[in-house]
């Protein structure tokens, strides 16, 4: 595996010989279009990654996460979900922002969402070589969509429903690996105890002393001795289960 560079979005990928990500315009199946973040290595691509954003919308750290995989060799592609709501949806990182946000994801359907997925998937390769990732309530639907879609591999950061019972008995169809701190308090450590229990297959990793949203630094709850290794992980995660996969 290669050297990955951590950046945050104040002075993200600055230097030319990294990649950056752009915004786009894609047209789901539906006819809808949605506005994503898209970020493509210098080289050839390993694969294809789908991102689902968190409570707060398609924020600038987004692009950051696309560029991080691009640079580890992922074509990585993210959706703003709540432009079916409001174009240009972004909500603070403040308690209102977080209300706000959850309004926003329990006024799409499975139906809106899982377009917007599919076709982030064709713009990345297609379902045999990509795979799906989210934060937070973004990792909720990427669980919900790797139990109902095919991906090739499925990263999923702290999703914050998996342990509720209308999520846990969920089967990912892929592959999968699931990071969480152990001073959550959106998925105590019990419920998250209470997942690998039900899904002994599924890797979690746990880092000790990080809370919620540990790997966005833009956010107070930033943990970079978690973030680094969570990367680590899920960069070696992918190689494994896409990178290295014979089409």
């Amino acid at each position: 595996m290669g050297s990955v560079v951590f950046l945050n979005s104040h002075n993200a990928y600055s230097q030319n010989s990294l990649p950056t990500a752009r915004q786009e315009q894609l047209t789901a199946g539906d006819g809808h279009k949605v506005t994503i973040y898209r970020a493509e290595p210098r080289g050839p691509s390993k694969g294809g990654i789908v991102i689902l954003h968190a409570v707060y919308g398609l924020t600038t750290n987004m692009g950051d996460v696309c560029a991080t995989w691009a640079q580890a060799g992922y074509t990585a592609v993210a959706p703003a979900l709540f432009d079916r709501i409001k174009l240009n949806t972004v909500h603070p990182y403040t308690r209102e922002g977080v209300q706000a946000g959850t309004d926003g994801y329990n006024a799409l359907t499975e139906a809106q969402i899982f377009a917007d997925i599919a076709a982030c998937v064709a713009s990345a390769g297609g379902e045999a070589r990509t795979a799906i990732s989210g934060f937070c309530t973004g990792g909720s639907w990427a669980w919900r969509a790797a139990s109902k879609m095919n991906f090739a591999a499925h990263v999923n950061f702290y999703g914050s429903h998996v342990h509720t019972k209308d999520y846990i008995n969920l089967e990912p169809r892929s592959k999968t690996i699931i990071h969480y701190g152990d001073k959550d308090g959106v998925v105590p450590i019990a419920e998250i105890e209470r997942i690998r229990a039900r899904h002994p297959n599924v890797e979690i990793s746990i880092y000790p002393g990080a809370g919620h949203a540990f790997l966005n630094p833009d956010q107070q709850s930033y943990h970079a001795a978690s973030a680094q290794p969570a990367w680590a992980r899920s960069i070696a995660f992918m190689d494994t289960h896409v990178g290295l996969k014979k089409s």
